[in-house]
Formats: structure tokens, C-alpha cells, sequence
């Protein structure tokens, strides 16, 4: 079967600059991280010239592996020797964990439009084209693997669609070819309240709140029910039993993230409309059946529709959209499974 995706002979959409020299690393060890200047033709607000970050961890000479998350996410998924502090996907990145550093090499970026400087419409497809640029400058001719979630599997989707040539096989993690249009009225609220926010000349408190509102998207009803007490009144009003936790999550996210970032990635999610039968390659599809963010009916219809080899594996949590953060036993289970072939049997 023919890796290439009907959209490989397209003219590209980036290129190095002739004048900019080659990726300067900041460490090199057992991690490295570097920058990359791309021109890149974004689909909804033209030529650009971009910086992308990146940072590359694992055995040299080994399979590559590019794992990405959620908006929420950047380059530094777990930690190393050269960079020890947490990454945000520790739980499956690490020495002995499903995705090993001794097995692979594991690539990973900073979205473009992350640092907020980005303020225009952002494709999950030029983040595709992104990619496609990093792997040029790092001289990688071919993914082994792309493990993507939540966002990351939408722009994993778009890179097998757009760059299938260059991918051996797509983990799709919560993330499917489209927006649902619920799921995205959701999110328009959440950038009115930081609208709003703006306003009031507090666009910090309005990104918190948006963030809060984004947890109980993430989340679901039957996690709370077990976790919070019932609403109770505090200093003559009533305050529900999960406050503190919203409160918490929304401050702990507006102190780490540009307001800008966070509007454009939110309406970067909102613009994900790919055809499946762009892609050719193996897929492994993961749905949570809780998920109230991308409903397991459009995993289904995803799965039913990719040309290439496709498996969907469907688990249940409480945990909703973000069980991929959370089920580590589950979501290893699958990792290990569909990167065997990947990476010599062992990711």
C-alpha cells in the first residue's frame, strides 16, 4: 500500500529561509532543544514568517516518535537528564514507560501561535505544515510514529492527510477530523468571557474563567459527583464544593499562557475539517466513551472512513476528555500496542 496521501504533490507550504543558519541547540545530551524559522503559507492569514521550537529526546539513530498534546501542551513532554523538570506527559514518556527514550527518539513542538505573538487564524493543518518544516531542518525524512492527543491528534490527522509520505503511523488520541459544532459553541463561550474579561480591563480574569469553563468541558459529571462535597453557604453566600479546584485551575493556567494564544489555538480547533480519505496510513483510533468533547459517534465515523489499516479502540472514564492524562494504565496498553511495529516491538 502507497504511504502517499493525494495532497503530497502539492507545492509545499513552508520553506527555510535561504539566509537563516541551520537550528541552534540550547543542550545537547540525552534532550536537546532548538528553534527553527520557517516560511510558512497559513491558509487563512497568508505568507508568514514564523519561529517554531522544538525539543528532541531519545536514542540516537533509534525510530522517531513525535508525540503532541492538547493546546495546553508544548515541546517539553517528559523529563530528561538534560531538562529534569516535569513534562506534561510524564506518565507515558520516560525510561521503562510506553513511549522509552532508550527505544526511539521523541520529537515534540511548541504550537505555532503558543507564545501569543500569533494573532491571526491558525490552522490545525499549517501546524501540519510546521511539523513538515521542523522535520526538514532536523533532516528527518520520515516519522516512525505520531502519537497525538486531544489537539495533537487533529494535527496528526492533518499531517497523514497533507504529509502521509512522511509517516510510518497515526495514534489519534481524542481528537477526530472535525469540530463538533457543540463542542465548539462551548468554546466560543469561553472566548466571549475573555472578551468580556478585556473589557472589564481584567483579561487575566477572563482567561481564568474561560479556563474554568474549559475544566468542565474536560471533565464529567460522575468525576465530580465523587469527588466534590454538595454546595454549602460561605460568608453569606452559597459556594459549590467545587470552587476552589476551578479557582485554582483557572489561575494556575492565566499565569503560564498569553491571552492571544489561548483565543487563536481555542479557534484553531474550531477550524479542523479534513476528509478521511485523504489518509492512507495506519491509524490507531482511541475514543473515550465520556468524552463530551469529541463524541465517540465521530471516532466511529472517523474510523469507518480512513483508507489505511485502522484499529479504534474505545475506553471508558470518568475522566472524560482528559483521560488520556489520566488513565496511564490504559492509555500505555494502547501506546505499547500500536507503536510495537513502530519501534522494533518496544516503544
Amino acid at each position: 500500500m502507497s504511504l502517499a496521501s493525494p495532497a503530497a504533490a502539492t507545492a509545499p507550504r513552508f520553506r527555510l529561509p535561504q539566509e537563516c543558519p541551520p537550528p541552534v541547540f540550547e543542550a545537547v545530551a540525552d534532550a536537546r532543544r532548538g528553534e527553527v524559522v520557517l516560511d510558512l503559507v497559513l491558509r487563512h492569514a497568508g505568507p508568514r514568517r514564523l519561529p517554531v521550537r522544538y525539543e528532541l529526546a531519545g536514542a540516537h539513530g533509534a525510530p522517531v516518535v513525535l508525540v503532541a498534546g492538547g493546546i495546553s501542551a508544548d515541546r517539553h513532554v517528559a523529563a530528561s537528564d538534560t531538562f529534569a523538570e516535569a513534562g506534561w506527559w510524564d506518565a507515558q514518556v520516560g525510561r521503562g514507560r510506553a513511549i522509552d527514550p532508550r527505544n526511539c527518539r521523541i520529537l515534540s513542538i511548541d504550537w505555532l501561535g503558543a507564545d501569543g505573538t500569533l494573532d491571526a487564524p491558525i490552522d490545525p493543518a499549517d501546524q501540519a505544515d510546521a511539523i513538515a518544516g521542523v522535520l526538514d531542518a532536523l533532516g528527518i525524512d520520515r516519522l516512525d510514529a505520531y502519537v497525538g492527543c486531544s489537539y495533537g491528534a487533529m494535527v496528526g490527522l492533518q499531517f497523514a492527510a497533507l504529509h502521509g509520505a512522511r509517516l510510518r503511523r497515526l495514534v489519534a488520541i481524542s481528537g477526530t477530523h472535525r469540530a463538533h459544532p457543540f463542542s465548539s459553541a462551548w468554546r466560543a463561550l469561553q472566548r466571549q468571557v475573555v472578551a468580556l474579561g478585556a473589557l472589564q480591563c481584567d483579561e487575566r480574569h477572563g482567561l481564568a474563567l474561560a479556563r474554568q469553563l474549559a475544566i468542565l468541558s474536560y471533565r464529567t459529571p460522575a468525576e465530580f459527583d465523587e469527588r466534590f462535597a454538595e454546595a454549602a453557604v460561605v460568608e453569606n453566600r452559597v459556594r459549590a464544593g467545587a470552587e476552589d479546584y476551578l479557582d485554582h485551575c483557572g489561575a494556575k493556567y492565566a499565569d503560564r499562557t498569553a491571552p492571544t494564544a489561548f483565543l487563536r489555538l481555542s479557534e484553531s480547533i474550531d477550524l479542523q475539517a479534513l476528509d478521511p480519505e485523504a489518509i492512507d496510513v495506519p491509524v490507531t483510533v482511541v475514543a473515550i466513551a465520556e468524552d463530551r468533547l469529541v463524541p465517540v459517534d465521530d471516532a466511529f465515523a472517523l474510523a469507518e472512513r480512513l483508507r489505511g489499516e485502522t484499529r479504534l479502540r474505545v475506553l471508558r472514564s470518568k475522566y472524560g476528555h482528559d483521560a488520556f492524562l489520566k488513565e496511564t494504565a490504559d492509555i500505555a496498553g494502547v501506546l505499547r500496542e500500536s507503536l510495537a511495529a513502530a519501534t522494533g516491538g518496544a516503544a
